[in-house]
């Protein structure tokens, strides 16, 4: 476990004066490191969680030369047992998590429904719906518990959940599973102060979606190079997202490469 001893700015901007504690899953690469940058340029304090320690800590190189104060945490959100230590740690080294993004996640290679592997939709489930859940639950109970109480939960979904790709079944039952939960969580947050909202992605440009850009799979069959956006353009939502104070909520956004195949797709 490794962390920065630098201190911390006071972010003006911020509620009540402080400093955002931001606990970002799957933080070492693609949107989840894009947004942890976009929130150390802000000065937040960050919790930066995914399964790798060396791609975290290229992460942690970068927040550290803008002055964010860092905890990294080496965990696998699919797992209570390591859910449950990831926030702990947390709390220990700040004191509260103001936001939570739940960002880690994966998908499988194409394929037909019926000729998806087991092994392949257990791990999809537990990457995109697990360990969401398990981040919620340890999250509420911060939230609701610290003082001042409250926070926010902002939810990576994407617009498959609503418009599918071809072959995509179960990064597709997934996301839409996204959906449920966020609304669950909006619902229930209510009375404890704690927001929150989804972000659906259309083709922001990362490591795992450079085969958009070359060439993918469309409705009719055939493979075409599809629009991409910069990947800071998510970042930069987000953290939008994540200054609201607890009285507004964007419950839902959109954010997607204008010229993509997605209005009318298919």
């Amino acid at each position: 476990m490794l962390s920065t001893s630098r201190p911390i700015a006071t972010q003006g901007d911020v509620m009540d004066n402080r400093t955002q504690a931001v606990l970002i899953t799957g933080a070492g690469s693609g949107i989840g490191r894009a947004t942890a940058v976009a929130f150390a340029k802000r000065k937040a304090r960050l919790v930066l969680n995914g399964r790798r320690r060396e791609p975290l800590e290229e992460t942690l190189r970068t927040c550290q030369d803008l002055g964010a104060e860092c905890l990294v945490f080496v965990a696998d959100v699919g797992i209570p047992e390591q859910v449950k230590a990831l926030f702990a740690a947390a709390v220990e080294r700040f004191g509260r998590i103001d936001v939570l993004f739940n960002n880690a996640g994966g998908g499988t290679k194409p394929a037909p429904i019926e000729d998806v592997p087991f092994d392949q939709w257990c791990g999809i489930v537990a990457s995109n719906i697990t360990g969401p859940f398990l981040c919620t639950q340890e999250a509420i109970k911060v939230m609701k518990s610290q003082e001042p109480k409250g926070g926010r939960i902002i939810n990576n979904g994407s617009i498959s959940a609503q418009t599918p790709r071809p072959f995509s079944a179960p990064y597709t039952i997934t996301k839409h599973a996204m959906t449920g939960l966020t609304k669950s969580t909006a619902l229930e947050g209510r009375k404890h102060d704690i927001a929150c909202g989804q972000i659906d992605i259309g083709n922001a440009l990362t490591e795992m979606t450079t085969r958009i850009a070359k060439g993918t799979i469309q409705a009719d069959g055939s493979v075409a190079p599809e629009p991409v956006m910069d990947v800071e353009q998510v970042a930069e939502a987000v953290v939008a997202m994540a200054a609201l104070p607890l009285d507004a909520n964007i419950l839902s956004m959109t954010l997607m490469a204008t010229k993509m195949p997605f209005v009318g797709r298919g």
